[in-house]
């Protein structure tokens, strides 16, 4: 009898060591973002400013979830698909991550996504923004919560007031987000009157506009009714700059555009009450997390969060409560937990869609005004677009 007490409390001794051996393990979370090679790095630093941050703001401080360590690991794509799936599969196979997030451009991320099937294991898309992402060759392990080309297109379409009096050319970079964007924008208008005239396409990395901006200007400028010229551009190049120097207002043309990165907003000087629709400018949204994150980015950057920042913070925000809600850290309770989750972040609610995994979420419909007093053009809030009132094509039925 006493044997058998002794080896009673042996195998409770292991087990309590065990378990909490166990529940000091870090869950580990790769962040795989392009951070060279490209202009757009600076959306991917954002992102990943924003992803501690909100790993904080989630934990109040403890960078633990469960008794578990946050463990981040940073992964270079180089902004090049092969890579990318090459980085991607490293951090599933090698270093054992519970889940990824990334990448920055979308044509990289559309590479990653047949990774996370083979592996079995989640990925969070941030901030990669085509529709493609959560389309037919996306798979169940992968969630969004970047906004999509619809999200952007149906705002800019509310922004833009359409009517039978509006006709449109667009412009947009030669690959899946310009590609997505403009179908995306032509589908908002779909019912409303308005007609797009023509669509230009340039490669990325297009620096002289001019013949693109001709041919919009001889498709609109017989045209009775408003006329505008619309940028769905992401890259460097100044499209909408260089299109306005050839002077489209002597057609009676305007140019609409979404809104961007601080660091680009003073270029929007050049344009005073353009209104167009934005993911998120920071003092548009007035909640909780919204407020927390201004505060402290400014007092630890000297400067307000930019949108890829309220982005990735929303990514983590996601991440850490999946990890809270599901019944394990196994991928298909976290699928479960994840699947119609909603969760506040800087922009409020967000919610993955069901079907297809999209996170439903609002955007920011401006108007630009410029003060002198203030390094950028301020795109001052029209109102919130809510997720409801645009009607986002569901991408794939996930299974």
């Amino acid at each position: 009898m006493k044997t058998l007490t002794r080896i009673a409390a042996v195998t409770a001794s292991i087990a309590a060591f065990a378990g909490a051996a166990w529940a000091e393990d870090p869950i580990k979370i790769a962040l795989v973002h392009g951070l060279s090679g490209s202009s757009f790095e600076a959306f991917s630093k954002q992102a990943q400013t924003g992803f501690e941050l909100g790993i904080e703001y989630a934990t109040d401080g403890t960078n633990t979830v469960k008794g578990h360590k946050i463990e981040l690991i940073i992964k270079d794509t180089q902004f090049k698909p092969d890579v990318a799936r090459a980085v991607l599969a490293e951090a599933y196979g090698d270093d054992d991550v519970l889940m990824a997030v990334g990448s920055t451009s979308s044509g990289v991320a559309l590479g990653m996504l047949p990774i996370a099937e083979e592996y079995e294991k989640i990925l969070i898309v941030e901030p990669a923004v085509a529709d493609s992402l959560t389309g037919p060759e996306s798979n169940r392990y992968v969630f969004k919560t970047s906004r999509n080309s619809s999200m952007d297109m149906q705002a800019q379409a509310l922004a833009l007031k359409p009517d039978e009096n509006l006709y449109v050319a667009t412009i947009a970079e030669d690959y899946a987000f310009g590609k997505d964007g403009i179908a995306a924008f032509k589908a908002a208008l779909d019912g409303s009157g308005a007609t797009v005239v023509t669509e230009e396409y340039v490669p990325q990395g297009t620096a002289d506009f001019t013949a693109a901006a001709e041919r919009m200007f001889n498709a609109l400028k017989d045209k009775e009714g408003r006329k505008v010229i619309l940028v769905y551009i992401a890259g460097g190049g100044d499209a909408p700059g260089k299109i306005q120097a050839l002077d489209p207002s002597r057609f009676g043309i305007e140019i609409s555009m979404g809104g961007h990165i601080l660091p680009v907003l003073p270029t929007y000087k050049r344009f005073p009450g353009m209104e167009g629709a934005v993911y998120y400018y920071y003092e548009a949204y007035d909640n909780p997390v919204n407020d927390w994150l201004v505060k402290t980015h400014q007092e630890r950057f000297d400067s307000p969060p930019d949108f890829f920042t309220a982005g990735g913070m929303a990514a983590a925000l996601a991440a850490v409560k999946a990890i809270e809600t599901a019944d394990s850290l196994e991928t298909e309770d976290l699928i479960a937990a994840m699947e119609g989750m909603s969760w506040e972040t800087p922009k409020g609610t967000m919610t993955f869609r069901p079907e297809d995994h999209q996170a439903l979420q609002s955007m920011v419909h401006f108007k630009i005004r410029v003060d002198e007093n203030v390094d950028w053009a301020i795109p001052d809030l029209v109102r919130i677009i809510e997720a409801d009132e645009m009607d986002i094509p569901i991408g794939r039925t996930n299974d």
